[in-house]
């Protein structure tokens, strides 16, 4: 979608459905654990915005650093030990925060704990969705945190920025609004000079804003503005409007969706992606990898076929049936991801060979296709 084939207007009209995802930057504080006065500056602003029918859902971070305290850790929490550690004392804190700010203004909160695991099992997925829907239809508030006390390798997601997304195309979210600890995205980093501009408007994440940005950190949250940018581009693919902007402000909120141009907008794609096929695409881990060759790389990219077993070149890694797989092209660069229909076994048997030819080398065969054409998503890196 270009930017002047997007209404602003007519899009703020339509908006029911928000998803904020809070960072530790904003949730807390260097020395003291969580910042309680955003929290409940926060929630002063939501509960006023939902007596205008708009419908609530958090994305928080700070768990870690809420309990850092207890553990006499100053500064980033070092060690998957002390991570989880520190993410049990915090999550109970935090939660306590958020309930104890919102129950002054009537609103009920409930607590959901996900992993990446949670979100790519495709049955585990929909019944947190149906969760989500059920809450958000008494008019109850889901307040959604990775559960980094059992997820070893989510903690390495960068401050639920991934999460967020995610959980905007799994909500059908008209809007997802990211709070951090700056206005926007610059044209560089604010922390470190003062020659940089606010891009009040992102059509597309290109390679020259890819190369813009930096991963900087701050001692109490995981990601940077890498991990902003990268989430803002996965909601937007599924069609979800995304603004980064200051989670300081404590008007940000009413600010933008009065029609006020804060922080920095990412417009949706004009044809986005499904929610089944952005969960293939962006949500679904990775367990492995097929090289194809030139012909059957044309064929899914540019006349949307299935891939079939005479394109593989090699297969890397393990995985049964209904796994994820990226596909690769010969120079290493991966360029769509899809639900095999066939184990890693199996495919070394098979790559190379013709579909008819299937059935005489494996005994039987359940399917033409290695990997579908409904089961498959074409992607850049």
């Amino acid at each position: 979608m270009k930017i002047k084939d997007f209404n602003r207007t007519e899009f703020l009209n339509g908006i029911k459905r928000v998803v904020v995802k809070i960072g530790s930057a904003v949730l807390t504080k260097e020395k003291d654990g969580l910042n309680v006065y955003h929290i409940e500056t926060i929630a002063n602003e939501i509960s006023k915005l939902k007596k205008n029918k708009y419908e609530f859902v958090i994305v928080t971070s700070g768990a870690m650093a809420a309990g850092r305290m207890e553990l006499n850790i100053s500064g980033r929490v070092e060690g998957i030990p002390n991570k989880q550690a520190a993410a049990a004392i915090g999550q109970c804190r935090l939660m306590w925060a958020y309930e104890k700010a919102f129950s002054k203004y009537g609103i009920k909160v409930a607590q959901l704990l996900l992993t990446h695991d949670d979100m790519s099992d495709r049955k585990r997925y929909l019944n947190a969705r149906n969760t989500l829907f059920t809450l958000l239809k008494h008019g109850i508030i889901p307040i959604v945190n990775e559960n980094d006390t059992v997820a070893v390798d989510e903690i390495k997601f960068g401050d639920n920025d991934f999460l967020s997304a995610a959980i905007s195309n799994m909500v059908d979210a008209d809007l997802l609004f990211i709070l951090t600890d700056v206005e926007g995205l610059y044209t560089s980093d604010p922390r470190e000079g003062k020659n940089m501009q606010l891009i009040p408007v992102v059509e597309n994440v290109t390679p020259e804003i890819e190369k813009m940005i930096t991963s900087t950190r701050s001692a109490m949250g995981t990601g940077g503005m890498v991990a902003k940018v990268q989430a803002a581009a996965k909601a937007t693919i599924s069609g979800v409007t995304t603004v980064i902007a200051s989670g300081k402000n404590p008007l940000v909120l009413e600010e933008f969706l009065g029609g006020k141009e804060v922080g920095t907008l990412f417009l949706p794609k004009k044809r986005p992606l499904k929610s089944r096929k952005h969960w293939i695409g962006y949500t679904r881990k990775i367990h492995g990898r097929v090289t194809v060759d030139d012909g059957a790389k044309e064929a899914l990219i540019k006349r949307g076929k299935s891939l079939l077993s005479s394109g593989i070149i090699s297969i890397d890694g393990k995985f049964d049936e209904g796994d994820s797989v990226l596909c690769v092209d010969r120079d290493g660069k991966w360029f769509a991801k899809g639900l095999v229909n066939y184990n890693s076994s199996d495919l070394v048997r098979i790559m190379g060979k013709k579909s008819m030819e299937i059935e005489g080398i494996l005994g039987h065969k359940d399917y033409d296709e290695v990997i579908h054409r409904d089961n498959l998503v074409v992607i850049g890196e």
